[in-house]
């Protein structure tokens, strides 16, 4: 990973966080069981990709910082929801998350399926409320977007056909199907958030959108990469269990070197849709190339 996306990519992570806190301990609010948990599974690091994506493509439009480090804020929200949930017994079983007990380990199940469930409603909420963005209509179609993005046109669906799939034969075209809804809709709806905000014309909308959507699909492929390859000090989480389990992916299904292959497609068709924007894209191109090479 370049010296200089690494800087910028902490850079915009720490802003977040910053965002994050001030959202999940608001000023005169009372501690609870319920909200330590929040807190512990949103801030236990991460390399906060998707808000990262969120404010390089607001910045493309000249968005106003307020509004991008909001929605980034929503959108982390509900991913960390859908990564508490995901590391249940009942989904994936995992023990460990970014390096440390995940949220059902650290405090127990029903805490953490409850603080997904706080995480997922605070995500609309952020995007609901004027500090967003001055226009009601703007806010309404975050929340719209998001929400399709993640339920059952989306991530929920995804992981619903992820689960289905353990142990079964699926075809290329179905585990891409089953990729694009898990990780692809939330890359994609974080891309075009910056062409949201600021009312851009559709044709922005429609290039952002699937730029986030090919991203996401050379994430996928490249985390499922890593679990067949990495140790798992390197990713702070069990790796090989996705083989164990039967689960479709591309590695599993073509091999390494054919997954890798079309690792390099989907950054190349993903390059192709920024280069329209020219110098303007640079934060957008540098997540590509930490995609394509990210280690951890």
């Amino acid at each position: 990973m370049p010296a200089d996306f690494e800087a910028e990519l902490k850079k915009i992570a720490s802003r977040v966080d910053s965002e994050l806190e001030a959202l999940l301990r608001p000023e005169g609010a009372q501690h609870s069981r319920l909200s330590d948990a929040m807190h512990y599974a949103v801030m236990g690091g991460g390399k906060r990709l998707r808000p990262y994506l969120v404010v390089a493509s607001a910045e493309l439009f000249g968005v106003p910082a307020a509004s991008a480090m909001r929605t980034a804020a929503a959108l982390e929200c509900l991913h960390t929801y859908s990564l508490v949930h995901d590391d249940l017994p009942a989904m994936d079983d995992d023990d460990l998350r970014r390096g440390r007990p995940t949220a059902h380990r650290a405090y127990d199940e029903a805490t953490a399926i409850l603080a997904g469930d706080a995480l997922l409603t605070l995500a609309f909420e952020i995007l609901s409320e004027p500090p967003t963005h001055r226009d009601p209509a703007v806010r309404a179609y975050l929340v719209s977007r998001l929400a399709r993005a993640a339920g059952a046109q989306g991530m929920a669906e995804g992981q619903m056909r992820d689960l289905l799939a353990e142990g079964k034969s699926l075809s290329e075209e179905e585990v891409l199907d089953l990729q694009g809804l898990k990780t692809g809709a939330l890359f994609s709806f974080a891309a075009e958030a910056g062409a949201i905000l600021a009312l851009a014309p559709a044709d922005d909308h429609i290039r952002l959108a699937r730029f986030g959507a090919t991203l996401g699909l050379a994430f996928q492929i490249a985390d499922d990469l890593l679990d067949e390859e990495a140790s798992e000090e390197e990713l702070g989480k069990a790796t090989a269990k996705d083989r164990a389990k039967g689960k479709a992916t591309l590695p599993a299904l073509l091999g390494i070197a054919e997954a890798r292959s079309r690792l390099d497609a989907a950054v190349s068709a993903a390059r192709d849709l920024i280069e329209p924007y020219g110098d303007r894209a640079r934060k957008l191109s540098a997540a590509l190339d930490f995609t394509a090479n990210r280690k951890k």
